[in-house]
């Protein structure tokens, strides 16, 4: 089986024909063609968002995804929370000698099919190959460009009492799916990442409510509470969760019985939580769920009139209990 080699990084003639087999092979375009050491593109106009990410995931390969498909969906949905169109990403791969060129293939197709579903070019990228055991195979960087068209604004210091909490299906899949396969655990109902580019979703939401969305927030890292805790000290208004209404997979949430976890703070690759003036949420939850990536929204709380800045959440026996921003995050290397 062939392996990279410290020579494929060396910018000689493996690395040529490693960026011609397996990259411009997958992605070649019009602006990706010159291999310059920039992209020349065209921008329509509004505002522009840019991101980066680094994308570190161990294991590699998990079901449901994989580190290509995490890398380009977490740069596309980091641009649709800002209410952008993504158009242009850039990819960078940081290859450990070693690493099976099978399973880059693997990675890259991956990434590809994720780049098609998303909509967005690929433009340019680089790669760098670091001697054996200093990168758990592959790390990835991805940045993306997109345009906000006129009249968008969503940020979490738009949203007001009275305003929906609305998610658009089941948290906590993506950690449990990364945790299962980094630790060899097993359940009865396999559990399957998340993971999917969410611009088409997101900009279903914004034609259905407009200048009604306030707020969009992916929940990666720190989960659900997390993000919520983020809007709620940003607008400085209280927050009020239900319980009963925020979908948990069953065997999700057994999982993090098992383990001592809370799924409000498992992460998630595919989700988004959308805060929007209570007079649209009806409509905007309409439009999430005639997109296949939101067949599942349901509303799970409101923005209150409290200036605390607080979350709480209504507990499924009736009690209350507050929701903190978590101090750590409970699974490490999930993106």
């Amino acid at each position: 089986m062939e392996r990279i080699l410290l020579a494929h990084g060396g910018g000689g003639s493996l690395t040529k024909q490693l960026i011609r087999d397996l990259v411009v092979a997958r992605f070649g375009n019009p602006a990706l063609a010159p291999l310059s050491d920039s992209a020349l593109v065209e921008l329509p106009q509004g505002r522009v968002a840019f991101t980066t990410d680094s994308y570190v995931v161990k294991p590699l390969r998990f079901r449901g995804g994989d580190i290509g498909r995490l890398a380009i969906s977490g740069t596309v949905n980091d641009l649709a929370m800002a209410g952008a169109r993504p158009l242009y990403i850039s990819l960078a791969l940081i290859l450990e000698e070693g690493l099976a060129l099978d399973d880059l293939a693997a990675i890259l197709d991956s990434a590809k099919a994720a780049v098609d579903e998303a909509g967005v070019t690929v433009v340019c990228g680089d790669t760098k190959v670091v001697e054996r055991g200093a990168a758990d195979g592959c790390f990835i960087n991805t940045s993306g460009i997109g345009v906000i068209s006129e009249g968008v604004s969503v940020a979490m210091e738009r949203a007001a009492p009275g305003d929906a909490i609305l998610v658009n299906g089941s948290i906590g899949d993506h950690g449990v799916a990364i945790m299962s396969a980094r630790e060899g655990l097993s359940f009865d109902t396999p559990v399957s990442s998340d993971v999917a580019p969410l611009g088409g979703l997101v900009a279903a939401v914004l034609e259905a409510g407009g200048d009604a969305v306030h707020a969009l927030r992916d929940p990666t890292r720190g989960g659900l509470g997390m993000v919520v805790c983020e809007v709620a000290e940003a607008c400085r208004h209280d927050i009020e969760l239900d319980e009963v209404k925020i979908p948990v997979r069953p065997e999700v949430q057994g999982a993090c019985d098992l383990l001592g976890l809370d799924p409000l703070y498992v992460a998630n690759e595919g989700k988004v939580v959308v805060v929007c003036a209570e007079a649209v949420a009806s409509k905007v939850l309409t439009a999430m769920r005639a997109h296949p990536l939101g067949r599942s929204a349901v509303a799970i709380g409101r923005v209150l009139d409290g200036a605390k800045g607080r979350v709480t959440l209504r507990t499924t026996i009736g009690g209350r209990r507050v929701v903190d921003p978590p101090y750590g995050e409970q699974l490490p290397r999930i993106c």
